[in-house]
C-alpha cells in the first residue's frame, strides 16, 4: 500500500506545431495517484506528442480532456470523481483512464466493457466520452482518434527519445512491472491492475538509458512489488545490447547502476517487499550500484495482524532482516508505511507495532488510519474500530516515528553529503532546496540549503552539491554548500 496523492496539470508539454494552416488539437490532460499513474500519465502523453497533439493547462482552452484518476482509497475516489465532474463543467468532453476506470459500483473490477450499469465513473458521469483502466495506452489513444482526429503522421514531430514526462527533468520514475500477485486484504489494486506482469528488461533497460542520456541524475524504480520483478515469467533471460541478462530484481539494479554510472546518477529503489532475495541486492548498494535506501511496505509488526491483513514475512523476521542489512551496509536508509487501526487490531498489538517501530529504527515513516475501501475483504474482518481510535492510534505512531527520525537526522550534523539540488533561485545566491540519497521527493524530507559563503559558489537544479550539515528543522536538514 503506498498512495502518495498527487494532481499534474500538463503545462508545457506541447510539440512544435505541425507544418499546417490549422492549428493542432489541444488535449487537456490532469493525472491524479501515485507513481505508478503517474508513469502511465507519461506514456499517454509521449503518444499524444509523437501523433502531435497539444497540451492546455486549462479545461477550456482544449478540445477534450484527460482524466487520469485513482481509485485506491475513498479520499481518493472523491478527488477523481470531482475532478472528472469540473472537466465536464468546464469543458464537456472528457476521456477517463487510471484505476477508478476499472471500477464497478459495488466495488469490484469491471469486467462488462464499462456499461453505465455496472462502471462507476459512467454511473456518477454518464456523459464522458469513453472510460478506461488503467495502464491502457493505446485504448485512450483509440478514445481520442475517434473524438479528436490525429492531425498528421507520427513521423513529422520530434519527440524527446525517453518521452514525455510530468516530473522535473532530472528525475523519473521506471516502473519495471504491473499488477500484483499478492491478495492483501486491505487493498484492491489486484482487482484494478491485474496480476504481476513484468516488462521485458530490454525495454526496462533501453528505457533507463533514453532517460540517462536525458539528462536524469535520479531514477526512482517503481511497481507494485518491486522484489517480484520476474517472478511470472520465472527468470527468464532477455536481451540488452545483444548480451543476456535474466529478468530478475537482482541483475536488474546491477544493470540499471552501470548504466547510472558515467552520468553521476542515482538509482532508488521503492515498493520492495522484505523478501529473503532483497539481502542480495545490498552489496550492490554498497557498491554505489543502487543508492542505499529500501522504501519497504511492512503495514505492521504483529503476526496476527499480518495475517489477518494477508502479508508475507512476521515481525520478528522483518527485524533480523533490517539488522542483517544495516550489518552489511551501514549507511542504509529504510523508509516504510503502515496502517494503525486494522479491524481487529488491539492495544496490545498496536503496542508491538510501536516497540517495532523503535527497536527496528525506521528512518522515514508514514502510516495510515485503517480507511475501509470499497471491494476490500477487510471490510468483512470482525472488531472495525471506531474512527476515533484509529486517528488516535495513527497520531500516536506518527509520534514514535517522527521521535526516531529526528534522532536519526541529528546523527548527521556535522557530515559532508552529496545533495541534488531542486530548487535554486538566482542560482543559489539566497540558497536552495535539495535531497540526499535518504530523501526520495514527495514523500521525504529535504535539505534546506543555507546561502554559499563562497562568492563564487552557485547551485543550478538536476545538478549535485557538497553540503555540510548544520542542523535539523522537523523531518529537514540544514546544510550549508561547501
Amino acid at each position: 500500500m503506498a498512495v502518495n496523492d498527487n494532481q499534474v496539470m500538463s503545462e508545457t508539454l506541447s510539440p512544435p506545431l505541425p507544418t499546417s494552416l490549422q492549428p493542432a488539437p489541444k488535449v487537456g490532460f490532469v493525472s491524479l495517484g501515485c507513481p505508478k499513474a503517474l508513469t502511465d500519465s507519461e506514456l499517454i502523453l509521449t503518444q499524444l506528442s509523437a501523433e502531435g497533439y497539444q497540451t492546455s493547462k486549462t479545461f477550456a482552452g482544449a478540445d477534450l480532456v484527460i482524466v487520469n484518476t485513482c481509485g485506491f482509497i475513498d479520499d481518493a475516489v472523491k478527488e477523481s470523481l470531482d475532478t472528472i465532474g469540473e472537466a465536464l463543467a468546464a469543458n464537456g468532453k472528457v476521456i477517463v483512464t487510471g484505476c477508478l476506470g476499472a471500477k464497478t459500483v459495488d466495488g469490484g473490477a469491471d469486467t462488462s466493457g464499462g456499461t453505465a450499469s455496472s462502471n462507476l465513473v459512467r454511473s456518477m458521469h454518464p456523459s464522458v466520452l469513453a472510460v478506461t483502466g488503467p495502464h491502457a495506452t493505446q485504448e485512450v489513444m483509440d478514445a481520442v482518434h475517434l473524438h479528436l482526429p490525429k492531425p498528421h503522421d507520427p513521423f513529422v514531430d520530434l519527440v524527446p527519445s525517453y518521452g514525455v514526462k510530468l516530473t522535473p527533468r532530472h528525475y523519473a520514475y521506471l516502473k519495471i512491472s504491473e499488477g500484483c500477485n499478492h491478495r492483501c486484504t486491505f487493498c484492491i489494486i489486484p482487482s484494478m491492475r491485474g496480476d504481476l506482469v513484468s516488462r521485458s528488461i530490454g525495454d526496462v533497460l533501453t528505457e533507463a538509458r533514453a532517460l540517462f542520456e536525458g539528462g536524469v541524475k535520479e531514477l526512482l524504480v517503481i511497481s507494485q512489488d518491486t522484489s517480484a520483478y520476474g517472478v511470472d515469467v520465472k527468470y527468464r533471460t532477455g536481451f540488452f545490447d545483444g548480451r543476456p541478462v535474466k529478468s530478475r530484481m537482482l541483475e536488474l539494479v546491477d544493470e540499471l547502476g552501470k548504466l547510472a554510472e558515467p552520468h553521476g546518477a542515482w538509482v532508488r529503489l521503492h515498493y520492495v517487499y522484505p523478501y529473503p532475495s532483497v539481502d542480495e541486492v545490498i552489496p550492490l548498494m554498497v557498491q554505489g550500484r543502487a543508492l542505499p535506501y529500501l522504501d519497504v511496505p511492512f503495514q505492521h509488526s504483529h503476526p496476527d495482524v499480518l495475517r489477518r491483513m494477508k502479508r508475507p514475512a512476521s515481525g520478528e523476521k522483518n527485524l533480523e532482516r533490517i539488522a542483517r542489512w544495516r550489518e552489511a551496509c551501514p549507511d542504509i536508509v529504510i523508509r516504510s508505511t503502515f496502517i494503525a487501526g486494522f479491524p481487529g487490531e488491539t492495544e496490545a498489538e498496536f503496542d508491538d507495532l510501536l516497540a517495532f517501530m523503535r527497536e527496528a529504527q525506521i528512518d522515514r515513516a508514514g502510516c495510515f488510519a485503517y480507511s475501509p475501501v470499497q471491494g476490500a475483504a477487510a471490510n468483512d474482518i470482525p472488531g472495525m474500530l471506531p474512527k476515533e481510535l484509529r486517528e488516535e492510534r495513527r497520531a500516536r505512531f506518527m509520534a514514535v516515528a517522527e521521535e526516531v527520525s529526528a534522532n536519526k537526522l541529528r546523527q548527521r550534523i556535522g557530515a559532508t553529503i552529496q545533495v541534488l539540488v531542486d530548487s535554486a533561485p538566482a542560482l543559489g545566491k539566497k540558497g536552495g532546496v535539495g535531497r540526499s540519497y535518504a530523501d526520495a521527493p514527495e514523500i521525504d524530507g529535504v535539505v534546506k540549503l543555507l546561502p554559499p559563503e563562497k562568492i563564487s559558489k552557485t547551485l543550478k537544479v538536476g545538478e549535485f552539491t557538497k553540503a555540510r550539515v548544520v542542523g535539523t528543522q522537523g523531518h529537514d536538514l540544514v546544510a550549508l554548500p561547501v
